[in-house]
């Protein structure tokens, strides 16, 4: 299956950390959506959307690639760090994949270390994450995406 995941990962790096450990053993291409660079989503089978949460949603940036590049119809899925674990923070994304008729095929969320406002003065939380626990359940999402969809493709 031909993946490629778009993502952004900035402050601690903890969405990268996530997706450089499903890349390890897979075959990912791995797009940083402030690179400016000309994507072409539809040459892939199954397209990843990740990013740290941002008031309780994906990264606007993110948000904005999207909406522009996501071609019709396509399987993907959504990988994100925050700093607490909650519900709804694929919310937004999901709103705007529905327009494009996307297959959602699943999402993966972990803790990731935070020192966003206010965090800053405490010293963050979630230090120590994501843990390698959490980089092994991501690998374990991503082949569960894979077996799901052998043969379809």
């Amino acid at each position: 299956m031909k993946t490629a995941i778009c993502y952004y990962s900035r402050h601690h790096g903890n969405t990268r950390k996530v997706l450089d450990a499903m890349a390890q053993r897979n075959d990912i291409d791995l797009i940083d959506v402030t690179s400016r660079v000309a994507v072409h989503l539809e040459d892939y089978d199954c397209i990843g959307f990740a990013s740290g949460i941002y008031y309780s949603k994906f990264q606007e940036t993110v948000l904005d690639f999207v909406r522009q590049y996501l071609p019709q119809g396509k399987d993907m899925f959504f990988v994100y760090t925050c700093g607490s674990m909650r519900k709804g923070y694929t919310k937004a994304i999901s709103e705007i994949v529905a327009d494009k008729d996307a297959n959602i095929l699943g999402e993966y969320g972990c803790r990731g270390f935070d020192t966003f406002g206010p965090f800053k003065l405490i010293g963050g939380i979630a230090k120590g994450h994501p843990s390698a626990e959490e980089l092994q359940r991501a690998r374990e999402f991503y082949q569960s995406i894979c077996r799901e969809n052998e043969g379809t493709t």
